[in-house]
């Protein structure tokens, strides 16, 4: 099982965030928020947001550290992407 991070460089609600994707299935992503606690509300799309408080966390549960664009990139490269407007299939 792999899942990605991005750096927590994505301000919103007075807070930094990161985007953790799976480059498999959403399922293998569903399963790595589980076990970290992420609440279901904190998936958008085709990602779950991940404070910046919460990101070593992740890490030190298995999440490999990548860039913006990375994730980016796995997620077309898998599938996987979906874009605003797209209906969600992959809600946990």
């Amino acid at each position: 099982m792999t899942v990605y991070i991005d750096p927590p460089d994505w301000p919103g609600h007075g807070r930094m965030w990161s985007h953790l994707v799976s480059d498999v299935s959403y399922e293998e992503l569903h399963a790595f928020a589980r076990g970290l606690g992420v609440p279901a509300r904190a998936f958008e799309r085709d990602h779950y947001d991940i404070p910046s408080h919460r990101y070593e966390d992740a890490v030190r549960a298995g999440a490999v550290r990548v860039r913006s664009r990375e994730v980016v990139r796995l997620l077309h490269a898998s599938g996987l992407r979906r874009p605003k407007g797209r209906a969600a299939s992959g809600t946990p």
